[in-house]
């Protein structure tokens, strides 16, 4: 039985084939749908309306209510008074009516200005409304 005495052994290759089958393919996919949508805007068919539609807007994660040391109000950068809290949460909550408020409060700050806060979120009717506290260095929620 003949031994293979040469030291050159054989590199091996990869075969680059199939890769370039799989792209000739997924061109001509994409160039038939192309020529389908195309297709299908030129027929003139008018669809059936789902009713009254509502913008698609995507929720805000949520809002919050900073109560500085002083007990100013602030909303986005704004301050307001509690009037203007409600109204403008009232307005956020017809848009989005799964709509979270987190208060954070400033230690310093009266119980009753904070419970004032919370009573303004409540009358504009949002339903999750969270408290943020401090404890051990840590933010709880």
């Amino acid at each position: 039985m003949p031994l293979k005495t040469s030291s050159r052994e054989e590199l091996p290759t990869l075969n680059l084939t199939p890769m370039i089958d799989v792209v000739f393919l997924l061109i001509i996919f994409f160039m038939v749908g192309t020529q389908f949508s195309e297709t299908e805007r030129n027929i003139g068919i008018k669809l059936p309306g789902a009713g009254q539609l509502k913008a698609v807007l995507t929720p805000p994660d949520r809002k919050e209510v900073l109560v500085a040391a002083d007990g100013s109000v602030y909303l986005d950068g704004h301050v307001l008074n509690l009037e203007q809290l409600t109204r403008q949460l009232t307005q956020w909550r017809a848009q989005y009516p799964d709509l979270q408020v987190v208060v954070r409060a400033d230690g310093k700050v009266e119980h009753q200005i904070v419970a004032s806060v919370y009573g303004a979120v409540n009358r504009s009717g949002v339903q999750d409304l969270a408290i943020a506290v401090r404890s051990q260095g840590m933010d709880v929620r």
